[in-house]
């Protein structure tokens, strides 16, 4: 049997790289995309050594807003079935003028960097995914839930009602679709320099267990998503992030 597939948009940092980890180790042909070559190609050829298998990891650099660097993706797969498509990455771009157009390009900013990505990798994968048996997943965040940061919030909680649509859309191919929501995540790029101790020491006190998560626990709760045994799962939005939002 071929070996089965799975596909990591941003992929090569934090919690694509913990993702790609996981489902190489699990004997997964991994493919990650993102926009920085060089950080793809270490994280691919850091994974393959930890599997010790050549190859286990491929890296695609593209720019996904673009929909003709999205093709890029369904060439470097060949045919390939995907089983499991992990749409990670995105980002808060910040505000720039305090003035009606500055506002209009804050938000037009973010919704391009969280939603039409995602939407464009998935629509160009939706024939190559495994039926049955394929693999949705989202990555949204904790700010979809509970606000606090603008466009981004927004611009997140718009994949959610998605995960909706597609799970209603493909549910009767056996294809799952399927949200995970992580809190505050420390070992990532998301904050950059924006971070301080003391945003640091506020959004730990906010978990009920009393520290950040760590991006291989937000790995394995997708992974738990694309394994056989959450098959009867669909639509629905998994909150990983310490009790700081309890569920609903």
């Amino acid at each position: 049997m071929d070996k089965r597939v799975a596909v990591v948009r941003g992929g090569g940092t934090g919690i694509g790289a913990a993702t790609a980890r996981a489902f190489a180790l699990d004997g997964y042909d991994v493919v990650i995309v993102g926009r920085r070559a060089e950080v793809l190609d270490a994280t691919a050829a850091r994974v393959d050594a930890e599997c010790e298998r050549a190859g286990a990891v491929r890296s695609v650099t593209a720019d996904l807003t673009d929909p003709d660097q999205v093709e890029r993706v369904v060439k470097a797969l060949d045919g390939r079935t995907v089983d499991v498509l992990v749409n990670n990455a995105g980002g808060y771009l910040a505000p720039q003028a305090e003035t009606l157009a500055g506002a209009a390009a804050f938000w037009r900013s973010n919704f391009d960097a969280n939603v039409p990505t995602a939407v464009l990798l998935t629509e160009a994968l939706l024939p190559a995914l495994r039926r049955p048996g394929g693999r949705v997943i989202l990555v949204s965040s904790i700010a979809a839930q509970r606000g606090g940061a603008g466009p981004y919030s927004a611009a997140k909680a718009a994949l959610h009602g998605w995960a909706y649509d597609l799970a209603a859309q493909f549910g009767s191919e056996q294809i799952t679709a399927n949200v995970v929501s992580p809190g505050y995540v420390a070992d990532t790029e998301f904050f950059g320099d924006r971070m301080t101790p003391e945003g640091h020491a506020r959004r730990v006190a906010a978990t009920l267990v009393g520290r950040a998560g760590e991006p291989a626990e937000i790995a394995e709760a997708i992974r738990y998503l694309a394994s056989p045994e959450a098959g009867y799962i669909t639509g629905q939005v998994l909150g990983v992030n310490g009790g700081s939002v309890l569920g609903r």
